[in-house]
């Protein structure tokens, strides 16, 4: 037995028949005008979590890009942000991450935001200059290490190549370092983001005793009823 589901694509389109633990919290978004459709989107709690971090880094790496205001000021207004963020990760991630059995996961991201954010203040109120220097590293540094224990937890290739590129990512920083700050953004913000949109790979689903039998039921026809799509979708793609 494989330690990944190879037979999962790295990403694809959202799946439509969800388990209970991805339809609790579902957010469904649908714009138009009279019978056109502008947008139309399903987002889980987890998807969620990824369109409030995403936003999140976009806000903080564009502000110290672009704005001319105080790092003092930044640390500050930032760090606030940070910390109502991480609650609210933790809000909307609890129920799924204890039914799939990797609370670990959210745990290892809050300690990794809560030890970049001590870092960054640190190195804004008490002058340290090389750490100031090397922020977008820093970041960058702290989400691979983010992303390689989502992959871990979840077996999903998506999630480690994720994290290789945010190492990558670093390498790249001294080309562009008048905009470090900027390309920092775009691989932060920008993964998150197509986490969002995006179905990603993952281990087979488990059952745990923290659902009820009708949810564990419920679950099981779920999965049959992928199953059925994933073969069609191979059927048509043949033809």
């Amino acid at each position: 037995m494989t330690f990944f589901n190879a037979s999962e694509p790295l990403i694809r389109c959202k799946q439509e028949h969800l388990d209970v633990q991805d339809l609790e919290g579902l957010l469904r978004l649908r714009w138009q005008i009279g019978n056109l459709t502008l947008f139309s989107g399903l987002y889980t709690r987890i998807d969620q979590t990824f369109l409030l971090w995403g936003l999140v880094t976009a806000g903080i790496f564009c502000t110290a890009q672009f704005v001319p205001i105080s790092w003092t000021f930044q640390a500050i207004l930032w760090s606030t942000i940070t910390l109502i963020a991480t609650a609210g990760m933790a809000v909307l991630t609890l129920f799924w991450v204890k039914v799939e059995r990797v609370c670990w996961i959210l745990y290892s991201w809050a300690i990794l935001m809560l030890g970049g954010l001590a870092i960054t203040d640190c190195s804004i109120f008490a002058c340290w200059g090389s750490v100031l220097l090397h922020l977008c590293d820093l970041w960058l540094g702290v989400s691979a290490i983010g992303y390689f224990c989502t992959g871990l937890g979840l077996r999903s290739r998506t999630f480690l190549l994720i994290g290789l590129a945010h190492l990558g990512a670093i390498g790249l920083l001294p080309f562009v370092a008048p905009w470090q700050y900027l390309t920092t953004g775009i691989v932060v913000a920008g993964s998150l983001l197509l986490l969002s949109e995006l179905q990603w790979d993952m281990r087979a689903p488990i059952e745990n005793t923290l659902l009820t039998e009708e949810e564990k039921e419920f679950n099981r026809i779920q999965q049959q009823l992928r199953q059925v799509d994933k073969t069609a979708s191979k059927e048509f793609s043949k033809v």
